[in-house]
């Protein structure tokens, strides 16, 4: 080996930064390829679960003498706060579910309501928070202001709402623990298992298999531990699957975030500081305790500023935790989601104040962000930006410096006079430094982006009685191919270090979405979804 190697030119690489098409593509378009739903180990048995229907209530007893009798019902096993159906099949399996006789303790939020939470987070708003960041004199700058700008914004609690709902497979004996799953850790799911089965972890074998959708909920190992527990009671494997309704009742919730911006102007209506006080649950503290600083979630604070250049800067974040019960945790494009729909709203109600357009009132903050202020400069050219609309259609723009990658990206939506929205296109331009693979760095932008279209339009998940209320997709909305605007995508080679682009795009597009509605209502929305009962209220 030579003491110092000298790496290959880029001018001479011959795969990557080249478009190739993934080896996947194929087995996923001909069924031949293998999520966690499709492990099939010989003798085989499925299992369906329910768990309380109240947040945190447990199971008190179970009557399951008419679910033996179903055809096909194997036994019925009772773990804490759930009861299981095993089966020869998975419509055994929940045929056997429905007839089975269950009393449940209803536990301590059998009370709780959205309007409960909400109100909890808008009392935590009033509260003084920890410093996440801070540069000059916020408070001089806004007692010299010509002007006081503030917003608050209301983000409600969402669900991931994979294709794939939840499941596991396993296996467990004497000796030996197996499992069959599509996760996001499979560290995480090896220690469980381990911890679950009460084995060593060499004795612990989990296959990896595809999942059809993590987003941050496969992040979790919930569904493995409650699938080894259920194995330790089943004489060979088990197929855990939950229902699309115990998925949407179950999760791991991304939580209510409310903000507060106060932005000081001067004469020319151009921010002199800026203060953001962010309230939500400090996820990190248990899930990746070394991701925060004195007390600080710094997922949750990450882009509470923006790209944007400003003298004075306060960041506070007061720390809000879901009531014991509600689960809570990541959510795809994590921090970024959040913070920018406000920033970038902000910005636009700025512009709207001074009477500038959008692009052009960002262009001075960004003095410092020549990546940035390209990707805005080309998303502007190739949007036909300032270019004529039909009635009640306008474009709305957002930028994300997220995962060093740099996204700006605007939207087209169109408000009818009943107040419901159609995205019509997506336009993004994104610096990732050098891209390993085009073809890829399109396809996450392009994932993302619906992904950021659904939630801005549907997500919303609501509690009565301790129950969530939404279930299937028929009341958990998602985005359905016929909705779904075309996206381009356009990539800027700067040369730099390889960034991420699995988040940036759906932070990007939940506010470039809201924008454009906002511009075709003439006032900023601070809340979501977009909803038409929201949009008639502003």
């Amino acid at each position: 080996m030579p003491e110092k190697p000298e790496p290959k030119a880029r001018a001479a690489y011959r795969v990557l930064g080249k478009p190739t098409r993934r080896v996947d593509t194929a087995a996923k378009t001909d069924g031949s390829a293998l999520f966690g739903i499709d492990a099939h180990p010989p003798g085989l048995r499925y299992a369906m679960v329910q768990a309380s229907p109240v947040l945190g209530g447990a199971l008190k007893n179970v009557g399951d003498a008419k679910a033996l009798q179903v055809s096909g019902v194997r036994q019925v096993v009772s773990i804490g706060n759930a009861v299981v159906v095993v089966a020869d099949t998975t419509w055994a399996a929940k045929k056997g579910l429905a007839a089975l006789q269950i009393a449940w303790d209803d536990g301590a939020i059998a009370a709780l309501a959205t309007a409960d939470m909400v109100a909890g987070a808008d009392a935590a708003l009033e509260k003084t928070g920890l410093i996440a960041a801070k540069a000059g004199d916020v408070v001089a700058a806004e007692t010299g202001a010509a002007a006081i700008h503030e917003m608050t914004f209301r983000l409600p609690m969402m669900a991931h709402a994979a294709m794939e709902p939840l499941n596991c497979t396993a296996h467990v004996t004497a000796d030996r623990c197996e499992v069959w799953v599509g996760c996001q850790s499979l560290t995480r799911a090896k220690a469980i298992a381990a911890e679950v089965s009460g084995l060593p972890a060499d004795r612990v074998a989990v296959h990896n298999h595809l999942l059809g959708g993590g987003f941050g909920r496969r992040l979790e190992v919930d569904y493995v531990a409650q699938a080894v527990r259920i194995a330790k009671q089943v004489d060979g494997p088990v197929k855990v699957v939950w229902s699309r309704e115990e998925d949407t009742r179950q999760d791991y919730y991304r939580f209510h975030n409310h903000s507060r911006v106060t932005v000081a102007l001067d004469a020319a209506g151009a921010p002199t500081s800026w203060r953001h006080r962010i309230v939500g649950p400090n996820i990190m503290a248990r899930f990746l305790p070394v991701f925060q600083k004195d007390g600080v979630d710094l997922d949750i604070v990450g882009g509470a500023n923006g790209p944007y250049d400003f003298p004075n800067l306060l960041i506070e974040f007061v720390r809000n935790e879901a009531p014991a019960g509600l689960n809570t945790g990541n959510w795809r494009g994590v921090g970024a989601t959040r913070n920018v729909f406000i920033v970038e709203s902000v910005i636009d109600a700025l512009a709207r104040r001074a009477g500038q357009d959008p692009i052009a009132y960002r262009r001075p903050l960004l003095r410092s962000q020549p990546r940035m202020l390209a990707a805005l400069d080309l998303v502007a050219e190739k949007s036909g930006w300032g270019t004529p609309l039909p009635p009640r259609t306008a474009r709305g723009v957002a930028l994300c410096a997220d995962f060093a990658s740099y996204v700006a990206m605007v939207a087209e939506a169109h408000v009818d006079e009943a107040n419901e929205v159609t995205v019509k296109r997506i336009v993004a331009t994104v610096d990732t430094g050098f891209a390993i693979n085009p073809d890829i760095v399109k396809a996450q932008i392009e994932g993302g982006a619906i992904f950021g279209v659904s939630s801005a339009l549907f997500d919303n998940v609501t509690v009565a009685k301790g129950r969530v209320e939404q279930g299937n997709f028929d009341t958990n909305r998602v985005l359905r191919m016929n909705e779904a605007p075309p996206v381009e995508v356009y990539i800027i080679e700067s040369g730099e270090d390889p960034g991420g682009v699995g988040e940036p795009g759906t932070a990007a597009a939940i506010a470039a979405v809201a924008n454009a509605v906002s511009a075709v209502l003439g006032r900023q929305v601070a809340a979501l979804p977009l909803d038409a009962e929201r949009l008639k209220e502003a």
